[in-house]
Formats: structure tokens, C-alpha cells, sequence
């Protein structure tokens, strides 16, 4: 749930303030896209979805919200779902950055293509703003950190180039058919509800289903790798502004912490989950994978001068109530659902040989 504070924030947004919006979400069924769906629902909007259910839970759309279960890539079907909305959030993606490189058909027809297809609908239904969900890995292996917006983007893998490629889609339709466009940049997003039975992506998720099952985690390379994890509420209240508010058109925002201590290793993240659960670690290690960005981290200067962005829940917090989820929904065998169109020497073997 939303904290108190952040609650009282969004309020000004209400559909009793500002009007009843039609809200529309891609990915709906997913963990960003079902989170942003309760929040717009609290505030009395109106929220409509679409999923395909390959990153995400049905019993994650919530039972006020309607569903379709229609793939992004369906023009057609689109343009009938998203007519009337006045706000349009593009959350869906297989967001599996090192599959990309082995997969890259696959990851950019669910990343830029799908996107596109959306955007498409959207011109056609002259849908007032569209907020799009990127990545941070629209900026690369760049070397200094903390990525800022306005350092050029390098994207280093074919799922970091589909999502800046949408992104510079996005600013040249907007252009032309004169909808608004608003670009969140989201750090690496954990908590509840997170689809933990999938071996390509969600780091923290695939080592807290591995520990329950009382297994070793796998870590690609020396576990040295650094990254910024962001709960998912610190994320869902800034994306809900992002709709409403007249200073972010055009923008593209990075959201979440950036703090010091908030800056970890992959090892640092697999002791944290250890110690939560009280497991005796000792993780395996495998060879790095190919084009991984060994040090992604983002400031939040811009998020909180623009939104008031503020990191509510700490890493510890978040992996906790990720946990409590995960033991309540019963730990899963890993489901190998997506096909690796380039089977090569440098494939990982964790996904060769099934190894999760």
C-alpha cells in the first residue's frame, strides 16, 4: 500500500479534484503496469488495460480495471481499446536485457515494435498525453556515473537501443499529431508481485524463489556488477504525476534512489535476501554475460525538483515485502517461456541447461 504521506500527495489528482480520466495501461497484468492501475483506481479514475500475460499474473489486474487480453502488436485491436482515453501509459515489455542479445526479434517486437503499435493508436485516437515507461538502459556503458538525462544516450544492448528507439518515435509522432509526451525512466523497480518464475529477468526475484527453495543463487561474473534497486510505490506515485502535471511534458525523468548506501553489488543484493531469510549463502558463479553493464546508476535531481520524487522504502524494506509474497503465493519452478533465437557458444548455460 501507499504510504500515508505519498497518499496525501497524489490526492490533488483525485478524479473529485481534476475529473474522471480514462486511464489507459499496456502491460496491465504485469507488476509496474497492475501497481500504477490500484493507484489510478484509488484516486477514482477510470483504468482499461491490455497484457498478453507473458511477464505478468491475471490475478494481478486489478477487478475494477478492464482487461483485455490483446497482444501491443494488434493495430486494430488497439485502436478500439484505447479510444477515449485521455492518458496513455506504455508499461508493457519483455524487459530482458540480457536476453536481448540472443533473443533480439523477440525482446523488440514486445519493446520498440509493440510500442510503436501503441503510439500509432494513440495518434489515431488523439490521445491528449502518452507516458512512456523507458529504461535505464538507454544510457549504456557510459562511464561516469550517476546517469543524468541530458548525457547522450549509448544503449549497449539491443533491448537499451528498442527502448530509445521508441523513445525518439514517441517525440517525433507527438510532433506531428500534437499529443503529449512524457518519458519516465524508471532505476531497476522491485517489490510485490513482481513475476518471480522467470529465468531471463528480475534478479532479486529469481534469488528469492531460488533461496525458498532452498537453492544457491547464480551470479553472472564476480557479483561486482552495481546497481540501484527502486520499490515499487517510490515509483507508481511519481508515474501517477507524470499524467497530470503541465511541467513534465516533454521530459524524460530518471526515478529512483540515489543515495549512497542505495548503490549495490549483485553480491550485496544476494547477502541482503540471505540475511532476511536466514539462509546459509553460497552462491554460484558463472561467466559474465555477454554486453552487461558492470555500473548503471541514475541521479534523481530531476525527479525531484519536477515530481518531489523521495526514496520511501529502503532496499531491505522492499526485498521483505517482495518475500512475504513470494512465500505466500509458494516459491515455482522456473518456466523457460521464451525462445532463444541465437543458440550459440556464448549463450549462458543457466538458460542452455536450464539451470535456475
Amino acid at each position: 500500500m501507499e504510504n500515508k504521506s505519498l497518499s496525501e500527495d497524489l490526492e490533488r489528482f483525485s478524479a473529485q479534484k481534476i475529473g474522471k480520466r480514462r486511464i489507459f495501461i499496456s502491460g496491465i497484468a504485469g507488476f509496474l503496469g497492475s501497481h500504477l492501475a490500484d493507484s489510478m483506481l484509488s484516486l477514482g479514475h477510470e483504468v482499461v488495460g491490455n497484457d498478453t500475460l507473458i511477464g505478468g499474473y491475471k490475478d494481478n489486474v486489478p477487478a475494477k480495471a478492464e482487461f483485455h487480453l490483446i497482444d501491443s502488436n494488434d493495430l486494430p485491436a488497439m485502436k478500439r481499446i484505447s479510444k477515449g482515453a485521455n492518458i496513455i501509459y506504455d508499461c508493457a515489455a519483455i524487459a530482458c536485457e540480457g536476453l536481448s542479445v540472443f533473443s533480439p526479434a523477440l525482446i523488440n517486437r514486445n519493446v520498440y515494435m509493440s510500442s510503436l503499435t501503441l503510439m500509432t493508436a494513440a495518434a489515431h485516437n488523439k490521445v491528449r498525453r502518452y507516458v512512456y515507461c523507458s529504461s535505464m538502459a538507454r544510457y549504456g556503458d557510459l562511464k561516469r556515473v550517476p546517469f543524468t538525462e541530458d548525457m547522450e544516450c549509448q544503449p549497449y544492448d539491443p533491448y537499451g537501443l528498442g527502448k530509445y528507439a521508441a523513445e525518439l518515435q514517441l517525440r517525433m509522432l507527438s510532433e506531428v499529431h500534437g499529443f503529449e509526451p512524457v518519458i519516465a525512466v524508471p532505476h531497476n523497480i522491485i517489490g510485490p508481485r513482481q513475476k518471480y518464475d522467470d529465468p531471463y529477468r528480475n534478479v532479486a526475484s529469481i534469488m528469492i524463489n531460488l533461496m525458498l527453495q532452498g537453492r544457491q543463487p547464480i551470479i553472472y561474473g564476480d557479483g561486482d556488477q552495481k546497481r540501484c534497486f527502486s520499490f515499487i510505490q517510490d515509483v507508481t506515485g511519481c508515474l501517477v504525476k507524470m499524467g497530470f502535471q503541465e511541467n513534465v511534458v516533454g521530459e524524460a525523468i530518471n526515478i529512483g534512489p540515489d543515495e549512497e548506501d542505495s548503490y549495490v553489488t549483485v553480491n550485496k543484493l544476494a547477502a541482503e535476501i540471505a540475511d532476511i531469510l536466514n539462509f546459509d549463502l553460497h552462491p554460484v558463479y558463472l561467466p559474465d554475460r555477454p554486453r552487461e553493464v558492470r555500473y548503471a546508476h541514475c541521479s534523481a535531481d530531476k525527479a525531484r525538483r519536477l515530481l518531489g520524487y523521495k526514496t520511501q522504502t529502503t532496499l531491505r524494506e522492499g526485498l521483505s515485502q517482495m518475500i512475504e509474497r513470494v512465500k505466500a503465493r509458494g516459491p515455482k519452478p522456473f518456466e523457460y517461456h521464451l525462445e532463444i533465437e541465437i543458440d550459440s557458444d556464448k549463450t549462458p548455460a543457466a538458460w542452455k541447461n536450464r539451470l535456475f
